[in-house]
């Protein structure tokens, strides 16, 4: 279990509290990049972090990301208009470009001069990998982008979706390490794998993952944050390892058989009851093909969405769409999509932050342990002034997950030292 003053720490988030700063050292990702439209359209709400801000593209292209409010009189500048190279606040006129330099001030005299004294917060920008990324912290910590392969890939190699979370940030993070929730929440009665999750789990693979429901589970620190992942037995003298990587502060490259599609979980905090997942379909070597957009399109490992929006269709409002007829004869939870099936289990897990003091830990939640220390490592040494170290080491990002079967005498790490690492991405 873990103390409420260590629950609390891990999940405040917003300005000024420790995990709140912790985040704001790594470069965080706010929203997609077509949620901002074209030069010089119609500015966007972010809140990240607890962070109420707006989002603009201006007339060169550049994103701008704003304190919400503007510094005269504290109107929104989500009314502002985008125009000219900088928006300008729909109250007084006062214009601001995406450095949050004040360029006209014209509802007073002085503001031919006053306006070069004027600045309103504004964070750093970066569009990788068809999401908009902003670095929050102190100006003269920014960091380069890390060498996470999947985010320095072109756009027809790619399909990404925002979701929104009614719960923390952490209970959804731990659910994408505890990989062995799979062989019960994700199985169905016949041990087949659903459609549009063969990219994933092929025939082969259906013994090992879903009839072992007790693996042996492991965690190993890393320069990037943490590899996790585990083992079931499997036919013959082998076993299947299934490895993630845990990236810090909250992304999880799921474990994926060489060559297929890669799927990564992204999470941020909005506030410390809501969060966001930038769910990643991604093929580092070429294009989507047509059975890629199948498996998208299955509603499977992909959900469906209301459009326009980042809600599901299966959310907490309609019980996920479970139907209790598939529970019965098909799938084990009788909802459609995995991270439906999730998210029924992180939303409505004692509340949107559960009390961690109450829970009841046995060995198969050592992965869990492990991502929680790493954490607290990380925000208590912040706390103490040791900034966090994997920052100012983006070519530790360079690593994948892997789905392999190995002979039982041949360890996790010597039998994945060559599919680990990939080579580091040039941005």
């Amino acid at each position: 279990m873990l103390s409420t003053q260590d629950n609390e720490l891990l999940t405040q988030v917003g300005p000024g509290t420790p995990m709140g700063e912790l985040f704001r050292r790594y470069w965080a990702p706010v929203m997609l990049v077509g949620d901002v439209g074209a030069p010089d359209s119609d500015p966007v709400r972010v809140t990240i972090l607890g962070e109420k801000l707006i989002a603009f593209r201006d007339t060169a292209g550049k994103i701008g990301l704003l304190s919400a409010y503007c510094p005269h009189r504290r109107a929104s500048l989500y009314w502002g208009r985008n125009e000219e190279h900088g928006l300008r606040c729909a109250y007084h006129g006062w214009k601001f470009d995406v450095d949050g330099q004040c360029t006209d001030m014209p509802n007073c005299p002085e503001g031919v001069t006053l306006k070069d004294r004027v600045k309103t917060p504004a964070y750093p920008t970066v569009e990788r990998g068809g999401i908009i990324w902003a670095y929050l912290g102190p100006r003269d910590r920014v960091p380069a982008f890390p060498s996470i392969q999947i985010m320095h890939t072109p756009e027809s190699h790619r399909h990404i979706i925002k979701i929104s979370m009614n719960c923390s940030y952490l209970q959804t993070l731990e659910g994408d390490v505890d990989l062995g929730h799979t062989s019960f929440l994700h199985s169905r009665h016949d041990n087949e794998t659903s459609a549009g999750m063969n990219f994933l789990h092929s025939k082969v693979y259906k013994t090992a993952l879903f009839e072992d429901k007790a693996p042996h589970f492991f965690f190993t620190e890393t320069d990037w944050g943490m590899m996790h992942g585990v083992r079931r037995q499997a036919e013959g003298n082998m076993y299947h390892w299934r490895v993630g990587q845990f990236l810090m502060p909250a992304m999880n490259l799921i474990a994926s058989q060489r060559g297929s599609m890669v799927l990564a979980n992204i999470r941020i905090p909005v506030d410390d009851e809501h969060s966001l997942l930038f769910r990643c379909f991604i093929n580092p070597e070429r294009p989507l093909d047509d059975a890629d957009r199948a498996v998208i399109a299955a509603g499977v490992m992909a959900p469906e969405m209301i459009p326009g929006t980042s809600t599901m269709k299966e959310n907490a409002s309609n019980d996920y769409m479970r139907d209790q007829y598939i529970t019965r004869a098909e799938n084990y939870t009788g909802i459609k999509s995995v991270p439906a099936q999730d998210a029924a289990m992180t939303e409505d897990q004692d509340g949107p932050i559960p009390d961690r003091s109450k829970e009841y830990l046995v060995s198969s939640d050592r992965v869990i342990i492990g991502l929680r220390k790493k954490l607290l490592t990380r925000v208590k040494d912040l706390m103490a002034g040791q900034e966090p170290p994997e920052p100012s080491n983006p070519d530790a990002y360079a690593v994948r997950g892997v789905d392999v079967f190995l002979p039982r005498d041949v360890s996790i790490e010597d039998g994945t030292r060559d599919l680990v690492r990939v080579e580091a991405p040039v941005s």
